[in-house]
């Protein structure tokens, strides 16, 4: 196993791996039933790296949507017990033993600096298997074994391509694995604006840009304009864990026309 006090030299987009895991991980610790994830806690406490600095006061976001594609996740299991999850640029993203089965089959596709950080916590198995390749070079398809039905992730990641690389891996995708899902997250449109401006997260730290958002009433339209054949489209908007009961955050979502803005996880059947 690594030793603690391990040093990332990470930057741009790779950095954000540290951003999500810092979320997660303060979530984690605080002992709330609904993100229980030691792994998690064990990689963060095992990086010499000045979180609070570069991030802040770790908000709920990134778990909460770590949770529900968890959960989306746990439900394509249950239909397919012996499928594959292709995790796309999840970097230190610890959800394949937060969901493991026990038969399961998952495979990390990422950069390979990434693989390489990603292996000094979470050696690859037989079954947990790691691929360095970026999620647009379209030959880590290759390298799937679709039988038992496949599940593609790209949680935290799309929003940093260009749109018509969104699209064109989107399209490869769904022509690849008829019969497969896809789970995904996306930004809105004014996150997307205002990192092309500069969104600081703290005074020592700029998120990088992200190029493509979209928001969440543009979702069905945009994914059938791009593969009209698609079986079935869901777009789930969700926000940071409030003291407000989650029928009243639905019905503001209804009457409220910026929350058009809340970030969304999206489902695809091909």
């Amino acid at each position: 196993m690594p030793q603690a006090s391990l040093t990332p030299h990470l930057s741009g987009v790779q950095e954000t791996m540290l951003w999500a895991l810092h979320e997660r991980a303060c979530v984690a610790k605080r002992g709330d039933n609904r993100f229980h994830d030691p792994e998690c806690v064990r990689i963060y406490d095992s990086i010499d790296y000045d979180f609070a600095a570069n991030f802040g006061t770790a908000g709920s976001l990134a778990a909460v949507r770590a949770a529900r594609i968890d959960q989306a996740i746990r439900d394509w299991l249950n239909v397919h017990p012996h499928g594959l999850i292709v995790s796309l640029g999840e970097g230190l993203e610890t959800q394949a033993y937060r969901v493991d089965n026990g038969t399961m089959r998952w495979l990390s596709v990422d950069l390979p600096d990434a693989i390489a950080w990603r292996e000094r916590f979470m050696r690859p198995t037989k079954r947990f298997r790691h691929l360095a390749m970026s999620a647009l070079d379209k030959r880590w398809m290759d390298h799937i074994d679709a039988r038992g039905g496949v599940c593609i992730v790209a949680q935290g990641l799309l929003m940093y391509f260009q749109p018509d690389e969104v699209r064109q891996l989107f399209v490869a995708i769904a022509r690849r694995f008829p019969g497969g899902q896809m789970i995904f997250d996306l930004v809105a449109r004014s996150l997307s604006k205002a990192t092309e401006q500069g969104h600081e997260v703290t005074q020592s730290w700029t998120s990088p840009v992200m190029p493509w958002g979209l928001n969440g009433d543009e979702v069905v339209a945009t994914l059938r304009s791009w593969y009209p054949t698609l079986r079935r489209i869901r777009c789930a908007r969700y926000r940071a864990v409030n003291r407000r009961p989650a029928i009243v955050e639905d019905l503001l979502d209804h009457v409220l026309p910026h929350r058009r803005q809340l970030p969304s996880i999206v489902q695809v059947t091909f």
